[in-house]
């Protein structure tokens, strides 16, 4: 049986709900108690330590 092309809309598809897969996993570990919490040095928890200072500075 050959391969069969994914035609475009489909290709975009597959990869828009990886994508959207991926955010909602990373989502989903910010809570207490989660298996995988999210590493320090993720590029998450950096921007929110950046935008935690910014709002102390500005007030």
């Amino acid at each position: 049986m050959g391969v069969t092309r994914l035609k475009r809309k489909d290709r975009r598809n597959k990869t828009v709900s990886r994508v959207e897969v991926q955010f909602l996993k990373l989502g989903r570990n910010i809570e207490l108690g989660s298996k995988n919490k999210m590493s320090a040095k993720g590029q998450i928890a950096k921007n929110d330590a950046i935008l935690n200072q910014l709002a102390t500075e500005a007030k």
